[in-house]
């Protein structure tokens, strides 16, 4: 009995280290700009978000209505945005020019209006 309840608990550590691991929280180190984007049905506020190639930024998205979704696959970004909750993304440009983003997790009617840009300068 002693070997399965320690084993059970080994278990539980190991699954709990994990899912610590997929739920990591970025912080914006002193010298990163944070943008705050708010996303509600059908908008992102704002709508055109201006970087500089290479240097680091964080983003830091809200709604208050409900679940949203935030990809712009040009750059390798994607992330879900919850009701009442903070979601922070770092992005890096490692390339200029413009970048589309849209709402990838249905809304609604609207919902393939929701769109927006990232323009990328050198």
């Amino acid at each position: 009995m002693k070997l399965s309840v320690r084993r059970f608990k080994t278990t539980a550590i190991v699954i709990m280290l994990g899912l610590g691991a997929m739920t990591t929280h970025v912080v914006a180190q002193p010298s990163e700009q944070v943008i705050k984007v708010t996303a509600k049905k059908f908008d992102y506020t704002p709508n055109v978000i201006k970087l500089k190639k290479g240097v680091p930024v964080v983003l830091e998205f809200t709604t208050e209505d409900v679940l949203m979704g935030f990809n712009a696959p040009d750059l390798g970004v994607r992330a879900d945005i919850v009701p009442g909750k903070v979601t922070r993304v770092r992005v890096v440009p490692n390339k200029a020019g413009t970048f589309t983003f849209f709402c990838d997790v249905f809304c609604g009617s609207g919902h393939e209006d929701m769109t927006g840009a990232i323009v990328v300068d050198e």
